[in-house]
């Protein structure tokens, strides 16, 4: 099928063009977040920083970093520029405390929104001519609406199902000939047993495409995802904190996310020391809005583990690249001194062919030592009669997981159906340390 660009105006602009608009635009929302945002004026005034101190891109390196500790500190609408009267929509994610982070949009960032993300849903495949069933919820999570209007823009049908009530959404999908998916991928991986379980006709299901965001997943997942459903999956990313999904989206060819660089500017920088890192070093990913007008952020740390590519793509587009988020600093778990991300667990698990694609981590602390556990579903039923089966099977985990880890995991077999699904975002570590 043809492949269409949305806008080839700034999604195949040259390097130098896209510099420039980056350039200019950052030098105008470092002014206006100084003279609009108190938290802003106070940090600059701190550092001895003057807007008219930004000259060049890498002068952003100058800028102060924004937390999402700064975000709970000035809930729920000290970070925004505008008053609230020109705000039209809030919406937030959740927060340690229970407080969500709220963000604010005016009228002209959800029009720069929508357009994000109909290149975004563009570059994946989509067309007037899809059917989108939208799996996500709707509420202040952005990822719903911000799909939702996306759709609209270029044209697809969108069924605006929001999440859970399966049965309901396999009979529409059915119905309505769905043939775009927006989903978590532990909400599509779910789907896709509930229709394998209720015996569905696979020709009644029209799917072809899924768009997937809301967490992240590793390859092993997608394309278990992607068999089991016979789509093409695609990823996309954002925050709400930088404004929601429209960030960042794979294009067809799944060779990292492409990213709408005339409205962020993105840094990647060493988790530990702050420092930036050059094109291609992996590290934290950092980004500055370029046109947010109700909640304008400089330097947000994201807490994102990934690294960027700056090469034109082979679907056309120059735009630079993310590469898959490969896990979070804050997801990061420290056991017995060794890094461990969930990402390195699951990779393990989705290349057991004998085990189901659901697990969980669990954290304890034994004998003043932590100790993690790994609990995954056994696929064949009948290795309930043969424990040498069993064992053996337990051992092969055991080992792959230590070679990818460093580090001894205990791996426990449970009958399939026992551990939870997920209709939104997959929460799969359990962690009971007493210290952390």
């Amino acid at each position: 099928m043809e492949h269409r660009i949305w806008n080839p105006r700034w999604e195949c602009a040259s390097r130098d063009e896209k510099n420039d608009v980056q350039l200019a635009r950052l030098k105008r929302i470092v002014e206006y977040c100084y003279e609009r945002v108190p938290f802003y004026k106070k940090k600059f005034d701190e550092m001895g920083l003057r807007p008219e101190h930004i000259k060049t891109l890498k002068d952003v390196r100058l800028l102060p970093f924004t937390t999402a500790d700064d975000l709970k500190d000035n809930y729920p609408f000290g970070m925004f520029a505008v008053p609230k009267k020109e705000i039209v929509r809030i919406h937030g994610s959740s927060g340690t405390t229970g407080k969500p982070k709220i963000v604010g949009y005016t009228k002209n960032d959800l029009d720069n929104w929508t357009e994000c993300l109909a290149r975004v849903i563009t570059a994946a495949g989509v067309t007037s001519d899809d059917t989108t069933q939208i799996s996500f919820g709707y509420g202040l999570f952005t990822g719903g609406f911000g799909l939702h209007y996306g759709m609209e823009r270029v044209g697809a049908m969108v069924v605006p199902l929001s999440s859970g009530n399966t049965d309901r959404q396999i009979m529409l999908m059915q119905d309505f000939q769905s043939t775009v998916l927006v989903a978590t991928p532990s909400y599509a991986l779910y789907l896709a047993e509930a229709i394998e379980k209720k015996g569905v006709d696979k020709d009644s299901i029209k799917l072809r495409l899924a768009l997937f965001g809301g967490e992240g997943h590793t390859e092993e997942m997608r394309a278990k995802i992607e068999k089991s459903l016979g789509i093409l999956a695609t990823e996309n990313y954002g925050l709400s904190e930088i404004g929601g999904p429209g960030f960042s989206g794979e294009c067809f060819l799944k060779k990292g996310l492409h990213i709408a660089e005339d409205h962020f500017l993105p840094e990647i920088i060493d988790p530990d020391t702050l420092k930036p890192l050059e094109t291609g070093e992996k590290g934290e990913l950092v980004v500055t809005t370029l046109t947010k007008e109700g909640f304008p952020m400089l330097r947000y740390r994201t807490r994102d583990i990934t690294w960027l590519v700056d090469e034109p793509c082979g679907c056309g587009r120059t735009s630079m690249r993310m590469a898959k988020v490969q896990g979070r600093t804050d997801d990061m778990m420290v056991i017995r001194g060794v890094n461990v991300f969930p990402s390195q667990i699951e990779s393990v698990i989705m290349s057991v062919k004998e085990v189901e694609p659901f697990y969980e981590i669990i954290v304890t602390t034994e004998n003043y030592l932590d100790r993690i556990e790994v609990r995954t579903e056994f696929s064949d039923a009948s290795l309930l009669d043969d424990y040498n089966k069993l064992e053996k099977l337990q051992g092969k985990i055991r080992h792959k997981l230590k070679s990818v880890l460093n580090i001894d995991a205990k791996v426990t077999l449970v009958t399939p159906g026992t551990l939870p699904r997920f209709e939104g975002k997959g929460k799969r570590v359990i962690d009971k340390r007493t210290h952390k």
